[in-house]
């Protein structure tokens, strides 16, 4: 069945903040199918929209979500910002919450890295050192085989019973 433009629209406002209603009950209210409003949704967010997964509290949104908002929000005035809040449901502080931690990740994956690398560069050493030890071993066991085999070699010409 063909929506109009205007119809889904309007359903799917009912998933926007403040109301955030589960895609179930909007579905089972408006007489459409589940996935046909998850698909909807989808095609609404590949546009830019901001439509949370679940969850009428904003702190249970997607990280995907709260990054989403963050960016909508990053040019506007503080009387924007608060206007934008009041329709979403949401409060400024929040906003702020996640810009910070928006900005954060990076310093912690850089952080992260860096202590990675020095791990990596320690277990490369170990390797290197083990890989050594290995070689003067083998080398150590090869001269035993040899001797060995010369000792038996030697009692079997000159007929030598201790060996």
């Amino acid at each position: 069945m063909k929506y109009s433009e205007e119809r889904r629209e309007a359903i799917l406002r009912k998933l926007l903040p403040p109301e955030n209603r589960p895609v179930a009950e909007v579905a089972a209210e408006e007489g459409i199918s589940a996935p046909t409003l998850y698909a909807w949704r989808k095609q609404a967010r590949a546009k830019g929209q901001l439509l949370p997964d679940h969850g009428r509290d904003p702190e249970g949104w997607s990280s995907r979500d709260k990054f989403s908002a963050v960016i909508e929000t990053a040019a506007l005035s503080e009387v924007e910002l608060a206007e934008y809040c009041r329709q979403r449901g949401l409060y400024p502080e929040q906003i702020q919450r996640w810009r910070r931690s928006c900005e954060q990740a990076n310093a912690r994956t850089e952080a992260v890295s860096q202590r990675e690398g020095a791990v990596l560069r320690q277990e490369r050493k170990r390797t290197r050192e083990l890989e050594r030890e290995l070689r003067r071993k083998e080398a150590a066991l090869a001269e035993t085989a040899a001797l060995l085999t010369l000792r038996k070699k030697a009692a079997a010409i000159w007929g030598d019973e201790d060996a």
